[in-house]
């Protein structure tokens, strides 16, 4: 199930100096809302599709003023990929307007993305705007400390610019 509301945007939270959530320092948006619930998530909290507070597109926009010495935009959660239409807004505002390196993490697949974007322009549009995304659930049977941005071996960091260009996965390293 995907939530398309345009209305309102759910966030858990906003780290807007984070040195954790990708390369250089990034402004970092928790998305509110995961139906995945892998098990030993580190971010249960994001899990309630109600839960966070609401911010307008503005109010986010503002977090990107405040910071302009910021190298990119990580969008985690919760799983943003379950308010779409907010996705969207997002990352394309942040990147025609400020030109900013954009990460999404997601428990669905990058395949699962593709097949959803057949049918939703707005998937399309995201993809049009981000340059990676770090994919799959969290697997607790196959974490790793040692991996860069990621959780578990089964999560991939992709080039979506490079994939979608060559019709084929390409992994990048961060």
């Amino acid at each position: 199930m995907l939530v398309d509301k345009k209305e309102k945007i759910r966030i858990a939270d906003i780290i807007e100096e984070s040195i954790v959530d990708g390369p250089g320092i990034r402004i970092a948006i928790f998305m509110q809302g995961c139906l995945h619930h892998c098990y030993k998530c580190h971010n249960q909290g994001t899990w309630d599709m109600n839960g966070g507070r609401e911010m307008s597109l503005k109010e986010i926009e503002d977090v990107f003023v405040r910071n302009s010495f910021t190298d990119g935009l990580t969008m985690t959660g919760g799983d943003p990929f379950y308010q779409i239409e907010a996705l969207k807004d997002i990352v394309v505002l942040v990147k025609q307007k400020y030109k900013l390196d954009i990460i999404v993490y997601t428990g669905f697949t990058f395949e699962q993305i593709l097949d959803m974007a057949e049918s939703n322009n707005n998937i399309k549009d995201i993809l049009n705007n981000i340059d990676t995304i770090i994919d799959g659930l969290f697997v607790n049977d196959l974490r790793d400390l040692t991996l860069p941005y990621r959780g578990s071996t089964n999560q991939r960091i992709i080039d979506v610019k490079k994939s979608l260009a060559s019709k084929s996965i390409i992994l990048k390293s961060l």
